[in-house]
């Protein structure tokens, strides 16, 4: 687990294709890895990777072919900058939210506006995600916990800080940039906890209006 409170940004040293997955080495700049010991994970751009080795200035991991798939990983160069987190431990503050660092999707950065010192995205999330983002609600984008300004279908709207512009890559966003997704954990819980019985079905395809209607989420 994490809190999508970025602590550095790395940048990719070497990736070595294996035969269908790679090796990811990364070196990992001001990020402190003095309690850091082989298999524990580290969320890279917020996917959730386990080191398999500790160079000294940086570490190594194994992505497998699913993982290059479904998230922006399989985009990564040499040289690229990333966002790096450290798993939270019982004495971590949670400034952000819970993260998993299991990507539910792909977005799109759709635009870039400044205002003022900030800087403002629109970006547009895969339509199966759209249920789960809400206005002031939390989301991970490439690791970083950020919350919603607004939603318009399945694109919502950021406003970044200057400090999280250079805390993060988000600087480096553009349009058409690929991101990676997190919803937020306690909507996909709540998701499944609203089906009741049915969850147990094979095949049950989630929520409908009629089940929202009975639970009384929705007023007749």
């Amino acid at each position: 687990m994490f809190t999508g409170i970025i602590q550095a940004i790395g940048t990719v040293s070497s990736i070595k294709d294996q035969g269908g997955d790679v090796r990811l080495r990364i070196h990992t700049g001001k990020l402190d890895l003095s309690d850091v010991a082989l298999g524990d994970s580290i969320a890279v751009n917020g996917v959730c990777l386990t080191a398999v080795e500790l160079p000294g200035d940086g570490f190594v991991a194994d992505v497998s072919g699913e993982t290059l798939s479904l998230t922006s990983l399989g985009q990564l160069k040499s040289g690229s900058p990333v966002n790096l987190e450290k798993a939270l431990t019982l004495a971590t503050r949670l400034g952000g939210h819970l993260v998993s660092g299991h990507v539910d999707g792909l977005g799109t950065v759709i635009s870039r506006e400044e205002d003022a010192r900030s800087v403002c995205f629109v970006i547009e999330a895969p339509a199966e995600l759209a249920k789960y983002i809400v206005h002031k609600g939390s989301i991970t984008v490439d690791g970083t916990s950020l919350t919603v300004n607004g939603v318009d279908g399945a694109r919502f709207d950021l406003n970044i800080v200057p400090h999280t512009l250079q805390e993060t890559i988000m600087d480096s966003y553009r349009p058409g940039s690929r991101v990676n997704l997190e919803v937020d954990l306690i909507a996909r819980y709540l998701e499944r906890l609203l089906l009741g019985d049915k969850a147990a079905q094979s095949g049950s395809q989630g929520l409908s209006r009629e089940m929202l209607e009975k639970a009384g989420f929705i007023a007749d």
